[in-house]
């Protein structure tokens, strides 16, 4: 009939922001599953960190079909979302970026298939971020979730420079063209 329940047990309309939310972290998960699969074949080590990362998504998705609007303190302290995965994010991004040579031009998703499926993937993470980032502000999301895609964004952009170096391949540059 059109309606879904949260982890609460409240009724809301499919369409509803949190439900949104929810689709576009499933999405995220599985484009970073894709990515994954890619980059297994080249044999990257980082394909650890890809499936710790789809299990904080797991997480992510628990807090946000968990509206604080409605939730018990039981339900809070089961979904919390706390900043340590954050800050787990942003050592893998210093850890990859220290290895990468300096950012000259604006990249274009490319680099061969696991950076390019990286590049999406971050895609649907910024995407995912625009869905959760009104639920935060409206007081129905943890702060460290919005948190915790702003800078997974930032590290799939970093992995997918980072694969295409250990893959020797090129990555596509802007280039404006002539008026």
């Amino acid at each position: 009939k059109g309606f879904s329940s949260t982890f609460t047990g409240e009724r809301r309309p499919k369409g509803d922001p949190i439900f949104e939310a929810l689709g576009a972290t499933d999405e995220l998960s599985s484009a970073i599953g894709l990515a994954g699969e890619f980059s297994s074949e080249k044999g990257h080590a980082f394909v650890d960190q890809l499936h710790k990362v789809q299990c904080m998504l797991q997480d992510v998705g628990s807090n946000l079909a968990t509206p604080l609007s409605s939730a018990r303190e039981a339900h809070r302290k089961r979904t919390s979302f706390s900043e340590k995965p954050v800050l787990e994010l942003e050592q893998w991004i210093d850890s990859y970026s220290e290895q990468l040579p300096p950012l000259r031009a604006f990249i274009l998703p490319s680099g061969g298939r696991s950076s390019a499926a990286l590049h999406f993937s971050r895609a649907v993470c910024r995407r995912a971020e625009r869905c959760v980032v009104p639920l935060v502000q409206a007081g129905e999301a943890d702060p460290n979730v919005a948190k915790y895609l702003n800078r997974l964004s930032d590290y799939l952009f970093v992995l997918a420079r980072y694969a295409a170096m250990k893959e020797g391949k090129e990555e596509k540059i802007y280039i404006k063209p002539e008026p």
